[in-house]
């Protein structure tokens, strides 16, 4: 959104004109009458309505520098007592598995099923400050607490499957995400993990991690993600098989009832979209809100092009007599 401060800053537009109109008029020298006009009178009357207009333009880019243009951006809401929730995403290799079926029929992989059902997750977080995590080989801090959350669902959109290995360091996942809430004073901090799999990677066990959380108030909600059964085709016929018999429930479990959260199965994209609202029901937040909007200020553009003009009407006046 573009406005201007001091909208009425714009009454001198008309200034220069009513001075030159007003003023005390000049009392006009004696007509003289001339066979023939001198060489070039023409050409200096041109030159006098260009320096005119570029006169004129210069103040109208002072009178717009005077209103203050504002760009203000889109409204970010924010409450008092917030919730800080950290989000730790599995990129494993085994997140490319095709083994969620959407209500349409259709198999798409892990990731996709888990961004998309974040995607309107972190929407509706009006109020909460974000941040988020990815773990393969180890954990690394994608995106601090923020209230932007159109930042952290951009973020999320570009995460792609190897960028950070192949393995699953869920304990480190939950360490990098812990750190972040050393300098919350959020009387609510959770974390949700999502993994598909066991802890292969890192240098931290995930219950030495959960330790940790629990020390520092964190609340941990864990997500197993993948289908129990799937058809797979064979030489002569097809199978079916489990294509989450590396999921660590026990572990997973074990994490969230540590730090006091609940332990999730979402074998479908169905079943994700439930637990998230599940987990608003788990941790209520306060209804009160502030809204911010972030603001630039734009002023120096006109002021500079006024600048600009103004240096150009020197040399050419200086050029031209």
């Amino acid at each position: 959104m573009f406005e201007f401060t001091w909208l009425w800053a714009f009454a001198l537009l008309p200034l220069p004109f009513l001075v030159y109109f007003l003023s005390k008029p000049t009392i006009q020298p004696a007509a003289i009458r001339l066979p023939k006009l001198p060489a070039g009178l023409g050409q200096q009357q041109k030159k006098s309505r260009w320096l005119i207009g570029l006169m004129a333009a210069a103040w109208i880019a002072l009178v717009v520098a005077c209103a203050r243009p504002v760009w203000y951006g889109d409204p970010i809401e924010i409450s008092p007592e917030h919730r800080d929730m950290m989000l730790a995403v599995d990129l494993s290799g085994s997140m490319s598995m095709e083994d969620m079926v959407t209500t349409n029929g259709d198999h798409i992989d892990r990731l996709t099923a888990v961004k998309n059902v974040l995607h309107d997750f972190i929407g509706e977080r009006k109020g909460d400050r974000l941040g988020l995590v990815l773990f393969a080989n180890h954990g690394y801090l994608q995106t601090p607490l923020t209230f932007d959350r159109n930042t952290v669902q951009q973020q999320l959109d570009r995460t792609v499957l190897g960028l950070i290995g192949q393995s699953t360091a869920i304990g480190e996942g939950l360490g990098v995400a812990t750190k972040t809430f050393i300098d919350s004073d959020a009387p609510q901090r959770v974390i949700i993990l999502l993994s598909d799999g066991a802890n292969t990677a890192g240098v931290i066990d995930p219950l030495e991690a959960a330790e940790l959380a629990q020390k520092s108030n964190v609340t941990i909600y864990t997500v197993g993600v993948g289908a129990e059964e799937m058809e797979q085709r064979t030489f002569f016929s097809t199978r079916t098989v489990n294509p989450s018999q590396d999921l660590d429930e026990h572990m997973l479990r074990r994490i969230a009832e540590m730090t006091g959260g609940q332990y999730f199965r979402a074998r479908n994209p169905q079943e994700l979209k439930q637990i998230y609202a599940m987990i608003d029901q788990l941790e209520p937040i306060n209804n009160a809100q502030q809204t911010w909007r972030p603001r630039e200020e734009w002023f120096p553009y006109p002021l500079a092009f006024a600048l600009l003009l103004s240096i150009v009407i020197v040399i050419v006046r200086k050029r031209h007599g």
